[in-house]
């Protein structure tokens, strides 16, 4: 069988039989790692399942609405299962939230307002909130409504800078907010577990009560068994085509939280005085809940998609953020190439390696909120799924690009050994 198997791998997909060999040798090597997130996994496929039998969770909910969408009951029912296992007061979770970026906007955008202080304590966020924030101009931006924006970078070793935050916190008695990526998005950083988010939301309220906690949580989900409402935040948000969706989500996103803040999300959402009570969930809610009900399980194929991707590359000569025997606290895998050239070349591999538009050749382009050119390589089911294996890079130094994904081991497996015989074969 083994002999198929490698026959199959050369002659269809183009591994190299060197590549073939280094796996065999690594997958050994991994087991112990595996074993750990199986637990992991088992532990939240038993946190969501419990979710839905504790709502009461019927196949009557999955009727949808017209108009208005006033009592969707599917709606309503998804809310209440995304707080239970998120544990938070409340929650929004709607397929007309277009992304990530979206979800996060909304809880900007809503919370803040002319004289608060935004205080982002893990680095820059993604490119795609320049905008939304002001660092880049924008007519819409927090800044150019009066929100006073301060970034504190992570320390060298990835860690808060507790001295600075204390002086930003400190620094005025306007009102504020603490944000925390988890993520480490287009940045060579290690994302942040959730004892380091939760002692360093103790830290801040400590020095002051009154100060709200959000985390953008994208990628993060599944990672490990706790979520970060659990480790003290006031408000997160994500996206449903990322972790939580399981990868058969076809559009959304959701906000979890403190219902004082959530509610005015909501207003932020539709308009004051609607809020959550209307909203169309357009015959979703099926695909969303069993998504969500798989979701554990594809995060952990993610998760050790993204370990064997670095030892992967790691024994080839390349450097991985993480290392695969590190801990995480996201699905997204960064390798360190050697050039423009190189970043091509792996994702053009990922490309070749997808169910869907596998003939498709990806090119860098300026793609909007981006500073720099940027090359993304995906077939995806559900188009821009980052649970659904793909790879994506900016074109600059340093050349690094980012792997995440995959519904299967497998699939995530395959894709990592033809990005890296793509590589060989031009060198």
């Amino acid at each position: 069988m083994q002999n198929v198997l490698e026959d199959l791998l050369q002659n269809s997909f183009g591994i190299r039989s060197d590549v073939i060999r280094e796996t065999r040798r690594i997958e050994e090597e991994l087991q112990p790692l595996f074993l750990d997130i199986d637990t992991v996994r088992e532990y939240n496929s038993l946190k969501v399942l419990d979710a839905m039998r504790r709502a009461r969770l019927s196949d009557t909910h999955f009727a949808w609405n017209t108009g208005y969408g006033y009592n969707d009951s599917g709606r309503e029912k998804t809310e209440e299962i995304f707080s239970n296992i998120f544990k938070s007061e409340d929650s929004i979770v709607r397929p007309t939230i277009v992304n990530g970026t979206h979800a996060l906007t909304l809880c900007l955008q809503g919370i803040l307002k002319s004289g608060f202080e935004l205080i982002s304590i893990s680095s820059k966020p993604y490119d795609t909130l320049d905008k939304v924030i002001g660092i880049s101009d924008s007519y819409h931006s927090l800044i150019s409504q009066g929100v006073v924006y301060t970034q504190i970078d992570l320390l060298e070793n990835g860690d808060f800078d507790y001295v600075e935050i204390e002086k930003a916190v400190k620094s005025s008695n306007s009102r504020k907010m603490v944000y925390i990526q988890r993520s480490k998005g287009y940045s060579r950083r290690k994302s942040i577990l959730i004892d380091d988010i939760e002692k360093v939301v103790k830290f801040v309220k400590n020095i002051d009560s009154e100060i709200i906690v959000m985390v953008d949580n994208c990628y993060g989900e599944f990672i490990e068994t706790r979520e970060p409402i659990e480790a003290g935040a006031d408000i997160m948000a994500g996206s449903l085509i990322k972790n939580p969706g399981g990868g058969l989500a076809i559009a959304g996103g959701y906000i979890c939280g403190n219902k004082e803040l959530v509610d005015i999300v909501a207003d932020r959402m539709t308009s004051p005085g609607i809020g959550k009570e209307c909203g169309l969930t357009f015959g979703t809610t099926r695909t969303l809940l069993q998504g969500l009900f798989l979701a554990p399980m594809i995060v952990s194929n993610a998760k050790k998609g993204a370990v064997f991707c670095a030892k992967l590359f790691e024994n080839y000569g390349y450097d991985t953020f993480p290392k695969f025997s590190d801990q995480r606290s996201d699905i997204i895998q960064s390798v360190g190439l050697n050039s423009k050239e190189e970043i091509i070349s792996f994702c053009r591999g990922i490309q070749k390696a997808a169910p869907v538009d596998s003939f498709v050749t990806p090119e860098p382009w300026a793609m909007p909120g981006y500073d720099s050119e940027v090359i993304m390589a995906a077939g995806a089911f559900i188009q821009g799924s980052s649970i659904e294996l793909s790879a994506d890079a900016p074109i600059k130094e340093p050349f690094t690009v980012y792997f995440q994904g995959g519904l299967t081991y497998e699939h995530s497996k395959i894709g990592a050994q033809i990005a890296l015989s793509e590589i060989l074969k031009h060198c």
